[in-house]
């Protein structure tokens, strides 16, 4: 039987954010204005038809696995590797970052504005609301944020970890992952998460925090022309 986290996006999709998916049969998307992601019930084989149904021409979209070749009226517009790494450090964890700020639509801007400028990952502005986010300001500046995307019953995602490149190096991220896995780990959920092959530094310290590779799936970013 399938591990849930082979293919958690379409298994999220389909289950726990079935609510802010578009799309039928066997492929399914978060609907505009959430993260940009596609779900394959198939992996390999997806179903370009229902895709051109439901993702407009100019719209970039990331997926894992697929290595096909795209039909006309698609293109590969970036190629890369992933980490996907699931928590193997103690069975709870301590947190300082209760003074954290939980974000809500009033800082949904301001989320997506520090996603664009430090690229944790694909992000749009509804994502806060796929599950619990927080954030350290500096007056009205967003300094640093976490949060949760992903989850199927018994596992759930860190995402969206990101700093101001005016902030780094003072620890606020790993304040909010802490909180985020404590919260997780509470609630009897494995916290996994996804970190870029080539981002060194990150996986590294991901490592440390006490998660574990699970394996290393393509992602490519595919757009609609």
């Amino acid at each position: 039987m399938a591990h849930p986290l082979d293919n958690i996006f379409w298994n999220t999709l389909t289950g726990p954010h079935a609510c802010f998916a578009a799309g039928s049969g066997s492929v399914r998307r978060y609907a505009q204005g959430f993260s940009p992601i596609l779900g394959f019930e198939d992996l390999q084989r997806p179903d370009f038809a229902e895709l051109e149904r439901i993702c407009a021409p100019g719209e970039h979209f990331y997926c894992e696995t697929w290595s096909g070749t795209p039909p006309a009226g698609w293109k590969i517009e970036a190629e890369a590797t992933m980490f996907r790494m699931v928590w193997d450090g103690a069975p709870s964890m301590p947190t300082d970052a209760q003074d954290a700020v939980p974000l809500t639509a009033e800082h949904a801007q301001r989320a997506v504005d520090l996603a664009l400028l430090t690229k944790p990952g694909p992000f749009g502005l509804r994502t806060i609301e796929l599950g619990d986010y927080y954030g350290y300001f500096d007056g009205e500046c967003l300094m640093a944020m976490a949060g949760e995307r992903t989850f199927v019953p018994g596992y759930r995602e860190v995402s969206g970890v990101c700093t101001h490149p005016d902030y780094q190096g003072r620890g606020y991220a790993g304040r909010l992952m802490r909180r985020l896995v404590s919260q997780q780990l509470e609630r009897g959920e494995l916290p996994f998460l996804h970190v870029m092959s080539h981002n060194r530094v990150a996986h590294e310290l991901y490592l440390r925090m006490g998660f574990r590779d699970y394996s290393e799936p393509l992602v490519r970013v595919l757009a609609r022309i």
